[in-house]
């Protein structure tokens, strides 16, 4: 991974945990069953990149740009994307393990999240609207003034969203999801 700018390339099975990767360009490449947890890319930018089956837990990535990038069956566990620049931020998870990951005062319209773990997550002050969240588990993940407007949450599960702090206008639910909207006012739902 020499080199600042990384053009139409493909890493593969590149084992490189606990490394700095500063302000690096990569642009339409793709990385399969890479480690990078815990490595540190400060600075880096992706655009139009695709990672499949690649372990970047513990991520470092502040003053990273993210634009238009794919993650599929990664495991991304306790990441801070709120460090990211927020120009041009634009994400796809699916099959991805995401557990207590910060997504706190981003802006992620129409995101989706396909068949995804996302326990204990962070969507604090986050822009959720249109977002999909397609069979994903939002155990304890954290619902604080966000927008989830149109966003689409009818195969979701374990989730707890207070309808009284955050904006769900035209949001979708599955009758089983209703308890996840209730559980502040302690009710039993049966």
């Amino acid at each position: 991974m020499e080199g600042q700018l990384h053009e139409n390339k493909v890493f593969e099975k590149i084992v490189y945990p606990n490394k700095e990767v500063k302000n690096r360009e990569f642009e339409n490449c793709t990385f399969k069953n890479c480690d990078f947890s815990g490595s540190n890319f400060f600075g880096s930018r992706f655009t139009d990149c695709t990672f499949i089956g690649c372990n970047l837990a513990m991520l470092k990535l502040s003053h990273a740009t993210i634009n238009n990038v794919e993650f599929k069956e990664c495991k991304l566990t306790g990441i801070n994307y709120s460090e990211c620049e927020d120009f041009l931020f634009t994400v796809y998870f699916e099959n991805c393990l995401l557990d207590y990951a910060s997504f706190a005062k981003r802006k992620m319209a129409k995101t989706r999240f396909v068949k995804c773990s996302l326990k204990g997550v962070d969507f604090s002050n986050t822009n959720l609207t249109s977002a999909l969240f397609d069979n994903t588990d939002l155990e304890r993940a954290v619902f604080n003034y966000s927008s989830l407007t149109g966003a689409d949450l009818s195969t979701a599960f374990n989730f707890d969203i207070d309808p009284e702090i955050n904006t769900i206008k035209k949001a979708k639910f599955s009758q089983y999801g209703l308890q996840g909207l209730l559980t502040k006012y302690n009710l039993q739902v049966v």
